[in-house]
């Protein structure tokens, strides 16, 4: 499979080669140097630390409703 490298030197990585690497949008890849020469693509494995956030996710109650938040803001409540 060939590709085309574009004038802001980006190329489109053919749907095979996604597939077979199992690549998703916003994926990271990387690029290696083989011994004979050849640069090899690989999926970057990135391990992200955990979100300062995420054990905050899903605490909340069920909260105020539309209504009473506009209540709220117009100084009604």
């Amino acid at each position: 499979m060939a590709t085309t490298v574009t004038r802001k030197w980006q190329i489109t990585i053919p749907k095979p080669v996604r597939a077979g690497l199992g690549l998703a949008p916003g994926d990271a890849v990387l690029f290696e140097w083989a011994p004979d020469g050849r640069v090899v693509l690989c999926k970057a494995v990135t391990d992200r630390p955990a979100s300062r956030f995420d054990s905050l996710r899903g605490c909340a109650g069920p909260g105020l409703s539309t209504d009473a938040i506009m209540a709220l803001t117009r100084g009604e409540g």
